[in-house]
C-alpha cells in the first residue's frame, strides 16, 4: 500500500514513523515533509495547503491511502476533494474540521447541543476582551483572533 502523510511537523513525523512499522506499506510520501521525516518517507515538495497539487499526485502516483495532520487543508476542505474523486483519506471533512479551525464556532456549538465546558466569551475588540479579563480574574484562558492584545 502507498501513503501519503499531509504536513510537515511533529505530529506528521510520528504519523509517518508509525505508519512505516506496518508490513501493508510499501511506500510513504509526505507532502511538503522535513529533514527529519525525510529519513523514513519520500519528501514531495508540495505545500500541505496546495489540495490541487496534492490531489494530481495522489491519482498520479496511486496513493492508496492519505493521512492529513495540520487543520489548514482539513478546512480547506482536503478530505471533501480527495472522496469526490474515489480517493480514500484519513481527516474530518471540511464541516467537521471548523470545530478545530474556530475555537468560538467550537464553544458556540457546545452551547447550543448543551455540551459542558468552560464559560467563555467571544470579543470582536481587544479593549472589551481587556476589560471582561481585568473584572474575571485569574485562573482564564484566552485565544487572540488576528488582532494584537491591547495594552492600557
Amino acid at each position: 500500500m502507498k501513503v501519503l502523510v499531509v504536513g510537515a511537523g511533529g505530529r506528521e513525523h510520528a504519523l509517518v514513523w508509525k505508519i512505516g512499522q506496518s508490513q501493508k506499506v510499501s511506500k510513504i510520501y509526505c507532502a511538503p515533509g522535513n529533514a527529519g521525516i525525510s529519513e523514513q518517507a519520500t519528501i514531495v515538495p508540495i505545500k500541505a495547503n496546495d489540495l490541487n497539487g496534492l490531489l494530481e499526485f495522489a491519482l498520479r502516483e496511486e496513493i492508496d491511502l492519505t493521512v492529513v495532520g495540520p487543520e489548514d487543508p482539513l478546512t480547506q476542505g482536503i478530505v471533501d476533494l480527495f472522496e469526490s474523486k474515489g480517493l480514500f483519506i484519513f481527516g474530518a471533512n471540511r464541516k467537521a474540521a471548523e470545530i478545530e479551525r474556530s475555537k468560538a464556532f467550537a464553544k458556540e456549538m457546545m452551547k447550543i447541543y448543551h455540551i459542558p465546558t468552560a464559560f467563555y466569551e467571544i470579543f470582536d475588540h481587544p479593549k472589551e476582551a481587556m476589560k471582561y479579563i481585568r473584572k474575571q480574574g485569574v485562573p482564564l484562558s484566552s485565544k487572540r483572533m488576528g488582532w494584537p492584545l491591547a495594552r492600557e
